[in-house]
């Protein structure tokens, strides 16, 4: 599927880290291959290849899509994650949990339906193949835009 360059390019990605900090509100998608820390607010959707964690003060309207995830914060919304979830005793989430490894630690609660040991997709980002140096298709993704207050 990738030759032995994008491979690198991707892993090189999957190493990096971003940060959404306290007292921040972000409205809009996010994709990213490397870890993702919330401690702010999101309106919107998360995707990652990596881990998602979100910290005591995070609030996340939106749905989470990662290969491991660690929820402190709110979330209201769909999680799904392609290896393992643990939500800390401040957790709350209100949607569903689809999951391969669920771990709970008392205190944490979610009001919803999950669903653990389910093979999920792989994680695809829309932004794929324009990152990776592939120009397939670069000319019909649309900017989008997003704000940070």
């Amino acid at each position: 599927m990738f030759n032995k360059q994008e491979k690198k390019v991707e892993e090189e990605l999957s190493n990096s880290s971003n940060i959404i900090g306290k007292g921040t509100y972000f409205e809009g998608n996010i994709e990213t291959f490397g870890n993702l820390r919330v401690e702010g607010k999101v309106f919107g959707d998360i995707k990652s290849k990596s881990k998602v964690v979100l910290g005591q003060s995070s609030q996340v309207e939106g749905n989470i899509h990662a290969q491991n995830a660690e929820i402190s914060g709110e979330l209201k919304g769909t999680i799904q994650t392609t290896e393992l979830l643990v939500l800390k005793p401040s957790a709350k989430i209100y949607g569903d949990i689809v999951t391969q490894k669920l771990i709970i630690e008392s205190g944490a609660s979610f009001d919803g339906t999950c669903k653990m040991g389910e093979t999920v997709k792989e994680i695809k980002l829309n932004n794929q193949s324009k990152v990776l140096g592939s120009d397939k298709g670069a000319g019909s993704q649309k900017q989008k835009e997003f704000k940070a207050v």
